[in-house]
């Protein structure tokens, strides 16, 4: 079974569906159509270049095209775990906390599947890795997003409770243990509720991008399972990596909370 190709008219026709946003917009007065107009060109355009770039790169082959376009994404991913934060590092721990934690654990949640489980040939083959990385990034983004966000803005807020366990004598890492606990749980639970609906509530995108392919509803469905266990495997080091380093950011070896570590996020 061949997949269906799509026009240019069939693309604008499923464009038209966009026009009850909008509609909606208008009605309503909700103030989005500026930001919808944006975000529509932003991923057409965004798209169209990458339909290029992975044309490219699939004609290549090349290790070191395919490496540099993997740390591109992952840039991209780390500055927008971090770039709408509350209260983010200051200074480069701003960016670097995240893109270091989204780089390890896409990196070693990538390279163990492609050599063990989907093994193409040659392993680092871009017409796997780059999907595949895309996926594990948009995930693992969300994750560590959401862990720093809860760790930062818990931080500031329970300030007092924190210094109070310190003034009677405990660690630093015993006292931030709560907001730790609760900044991994704020992380991990997006892809525990993925897990849980896919199947049942929704058929998730390369489950259905197999089937419309002309793959056999088991093969989609095994491929689907790989998906989900990287993701799964790749939110939890990268959550974990980045509330710790975190944690870590708001001490010093002196046991005190530094708060005076966190900017200000600027808001319009």
């Amino acid at each position: 079974m061949n997949p269906i190709a799509l026009s240019n008219l069939d693309l604008a026709l499923a464009a038209c569906l966009v026009l009850v946003h909008a509609a909606l917009s208008l009605a309503l007065s909700l103030g989005l159509g500026r930001m919808l107009v944006i975000a529509v060109a932003r991923m057409v355009i965004q798209l169209a270049l990458l339909g290029l770039v992975l044309q490219y790169l699939f004609e290549a082959v090349s290790p070191w095209l395919t490496l540099l376009a993997a740390l591109v994404m992952i840039g991209f991913a780390g500055h927008e775990a971090v770039a709408r934060l509350g209260r983010k590092f200051s200074g480069p721990w701003g960016h670097g906390i995240g893109t270091i934690s989204i780089l390890v654990a896409a990196m070693l949640i990538l390279t163990y599947a492609l050599t063990t489980q989907v093994q193409p040939d040659p392993w680092y083959n871009p017409r796997y890795a780059i999907p595949l990385l895309g996926m594990v990034l948009g995930n693992t983004l969300t994750g560590v997003a959401l862990g720093l966000n809860t760790l930062t803005s818990t931080a500031s807020r329970e300030r007092a409770a924190i210094e109070a366990q310190l003034t009677l004598g405990a660690t630093i890492w015993r006292a931030m243990r709560p907001t730790l606990r609760e900044a991994m749980r704020s992380g991990l639970i997006p892809i525990i509720n993925a897990m849980v609906a896919t199947g049942l509530i929704s058929i998730p995108g390369m489950m259905t991008g197999q089937m419309l392919a002309g793959a056999s509803p088991e093969s989609a469905i095994r491929y689907q399972l790989l998906v989900m266990f990287m993701l799964a495997g790749a939110t939890g080091i990268g959550v974990f990596a980045a509330v710790h380093a975190g944690t870590w950011r708001l001490t010093d070896a002196r046991h005190r909370l530094r708060l005076d570590r966190l900017a200000e996020t600027k808001t319009e």
